[in-house]
């Protein structure tokens, strides 16, 4: 999450809008949005119904969930999905970029 903050201009231009989805309840994104001075969308999912819908993974042993990267077109449509094998497995921002700009040629 942190990389995106990174990007979110270049992001932002390619008429993208991130939005965090995570299992921590509204007060606790809430709170770690304005220490963190986030400048996109996070929603709690706290019952992990949006989580569950992505197929995002859960591994105890790998301190809960993996991360999971989903990039959704204008039409709503899932055009590309990347699941994690650890906390560290998360793709690029020029990879994430470089697939934004190709869904919206």
């Amino acid at each position: 999450m942190a990389q995106l903050r990174q990007d979110y201009e270049k992001i932002s231009r390619l008429e993208t809008e991130i939005v965090v989805v995570g299992p921590d309840n509204a007060m606790q994104f809430s709170q770690y949005w304005e220490d963190n001075a986030l400048q996109f969308d996070g929603l709690p999912d706290p019952s992990h119904l949006v989580l569950k819908l992505f197929g995002q993974k859960v591994d105890l042993f790998k301190l809960g969930r993996m991360p999971a990267q989903v990039i959704i077109d204008k039409q709503g449509i899932a055009r590309y999905a990347h699941y994690g094998h650890s906390m560290s497995d998360i793709p690029a921002n020029e990879e994430i970029i470089e697939i934004i700009e190709e869904i919206n040629a």
